[in-house]
């Protein structure tokens, strides 16, 4: 392996792929395609009658990571982003994906050739599913406590580690149904770590992008101000009297943005909108 390359496989891949280049046997599975451009492909493939998911990166080009740098957007570059972030979120006790292959190769960041495959999470239904229909069926009030505390928990884990997440929607957040859920027992991962960012600590600005996000997804699932509170008293782990003294540039800041994000979203995605 040339000192440009960069290579972990776990079982099945490491058997699956033994004297094969796993560049070439990467971009020859075959299965549900989820996206699929240029510079990147998402597909779900299944070995032994495990489902794995499949991100490969080929490049963006130096125009793609210009064009970013310019909008003051840090570029996706391959993905070595989502497999630190795995790593990351694992030691900080957050739930979220198992990579079982891992690969790169090129120094021309513009040009390098990267794969990720991690372990398919199934049974689940993603949150904003599964909070879809609270409105008009309001769940258990215990387990919804249950559930806005450990969202809480994970997103302080997630920051207080260095880890802001870029795309911070409920929908990010994976319900496990084998077992059933019950409020005193029940496992949530978070996903699609893609475009994370990891640092020693995570600035203010996007810890407060992330849990704008994070407000703007829930707005419409029925949480009462009482549910609200109850997530900054858990993120912050303080009284909630000294969370509303010391944090009320971020409370205003989530109304904001939540009404933005949600002027946003209507403007492109209402019955009648521009397409």
């Amino acid at each position: 392996m040339s000192k440009d390359t960069t290579l972990f496989l776990d079982e099945p891949f490491r058997s699956l792929w033994r004297g094969q280049d796993p560049f070439v046997a990467v971009e020859a599975l075959r299965g549900e395609v989820f996206r699929e451009l240029e510079a990147r492909r998402t597909l779900r493939t299944e070995v032994a009658g495990q489902g794995y998911f499949v991100k490969i990166h080929r490049g963006v080009g130096w125009g793609e990571i210009v064009k970013n740098l310019l909008s003051l957007r840090l570029p996706v570059l391959g993905a070595a982003n989502e497999w630190r972030a795995i790593a990351r979120l694992g030691e900080l006790g957050v739930a979220t994906m198992q990579s079982v292959a891992y690969g790169a190769r090129g120094r021309n960041p513009a040009r390098q050739h990267s794969f990720i495959i991690t372990r398919e999470l199934a049974p689940t239904i993603s949150l904003e599913d599964h909070c879809r229909d609270w409105p008009r069926h309001p769940p258990a009030p215990a387990f919804k406590r249950a559930l806005i505390a450990r969202v809480a928990d994970m997103a302080r884990r997630m920051h207080g580690g260095g880890v802001n997440h870029r795309d911070f929607y409920i929908c990010h957040f994976l319900l496990h149904l084998d077992p059933a859920p019950r409020a005193e027992d029940f496992r949530l991962s978070l996903i699609d770590l893609h475009r994370a960012q990891l640092r020693h600590a995570t600035p203010r600005r996007w810890r407060d992008k992330d849990l704008a996000a994070l407000h703007f997804s829930a707005l419409d699932i029925g949480l009462t101000t009482r549910d609200r509170l109850r997530f900054l008293r858990t993120y912050f782990d303080a009284p909630l009297r000294r969370v509303l003294r010391d944090e009320a540039p971020l409370l205003a800041h989530l109304q904001r943005e939540g009404a933005r994000l949600q002027q946003r979203y209507l403007r492109r995605y209402a019955p009648g909108a521009p397409t």
